[in-house]
């Protein structure tokens, strides 16, 4: 399994993906400030991953802190999960997280419990959610792959693989998932400008797995499509409306509307934390603006003549009349989202 992140006894130890596909490191962050830089700097990325290290960042916060009782560490600790939380802003998963370390804070300090207990329970929480995120994407794969050709090309969006979770993967752990079971899958990657997500790392994931993949640049999905090349698209999703819109990296949008005119089916897979009821449409999402040096720079050298403006959205909306169907952990939610949603999560509780 890839290590994309992981609890040392040090700090926090993140495979370093800014380095991928040509020098495989590793970055340990030692403090919470550390984490928020990993995050910010897109060390690590993928919203599930996002969450999980921002859970242990809160966590190496709590175990780093100088306070000596509950109360004195109360103000930092409302400190270290509002630092965290400002580092990217569409990914749900960030905020389900911090939210949880939040509860649980609250509700260990209304008992009593002492400092090194709460110290000791983060950790725990956060090492939870690694665990549980690695199950979660076993079973997205699992109930994704059936819904994968037995046959043929599977075209993806970014990176939704085991580098943006703790393993496995949304996207890329139904084709493993797929693959697992027989199927005889061709991945076709967009390299996903301007970060290069799909080019570097879902390429070398699945090269690393020993699954036959073709990278694409963004601009010739329609043209494979028109050729019959591409039975299937999946990508993963940094959050998801109440009404089934789905927020995923740059482009997916209109790789959507391509599938549609194709009569290819279209999916997103996205674990459960990912989906924010709280959310009702698309056009409610907050959309990440990043550097303009994303898209005037590659590999230190400008591509843009001086001055030029530019635009570097780092997420676009895909409409939910273009999904064929979420793939989460608890089964495939099809059409209408808003009742399918909606029921799927009170037969949760």
């Amino acid at each position: 399994m890839i290590p994309t992140l992981e609890w040392t006894s040090n700090g926090v130890r993140f495979i370093d993906q800014t380095k991928l596909p040509l020098e495989e490191s590793y970055v340990l962050a030692t403090t919470y400030q550390q984490v928020a830089d990993v995050i910010v700097t897109m060390v690590v990325r993928g919203a599930p991953a996002i969450g999980v290290s921002a859970a242990m960042g809160v966590a190496l916060g709590a175990k780093n802190t100088a306070a000596q009782t509950t109360a004195e560490f109360a103000p930092e600790f409302e400190k270290i999960c509002a630092l965290l939380a400002g580092t990217r802003p569409t990914a749900v998963n960030l905020f389900w997280a911090i939210d949880r370390m939040k509860a649980l804070f609250a509700k260990l300090r209304s008992e009593g419990v002492t400092l090194p207990q709460i110290q000791q329970t983060l950790l725990s929480e956060a090492l939870t959610m690694y665990d549980q995120d690695i199950a979660d994407c076993k079973a997205i794969g699992a109930h994704g792959a059936d819904l994968m050709p037995d046959k043929g090309g599977v075209l993806t969006h970014c990176n939704a693989g085991a580098l943006a979770t703790c393993g496995y993967g949304t996207a890329l752990g139904v084709i493993r998932g797929a693959v697992e079971r027989g199927k005889q899958i061709h991945v076709f990657a967009d390299e996903t400008r301007p970060f290069l997500q799909g080019a570097r790392l879902t390429a070398w994931e699945l090269m690393a797995d020993g699954i036959p993949t073709t990278v694409l640049c963004d601009n010739m999905a329609a043209s494979l499509m028109r050729q019959g090349r591409i039975q299937a698209v999946v990508v993963g999703a940094d959050r998801i409306a109440a009404n089934g819109d789905a927020a995923n990296k740059i482009g997916t949008y209109s790789v959507a509307i391509l599938a549609k005119e194709h009569g290819i089916p279209f999916y997103v897979a996205a674990p459960w934390s990912t989906i924010d009821r709280a959310t009702a449409t698309g056009d409610l999402i907050p959309i990440e603006e990043r550097s303009a040096t994303e898209v005037t720079h590659h590999g230190g050298k400008q591509l843009t003549p001086h001055g030029v403006g530019i635009c570097n959205p780092a997420f676009d909306v895909t409409p939910a009349k273009y999904i064929t169907g979420i793939i989460t952990e608890r089964g495939v939610i099809r059409a209408p989202y808003i009742e399918s949603l909606r029921a799927s999560e009170l037969e949760a509780k």
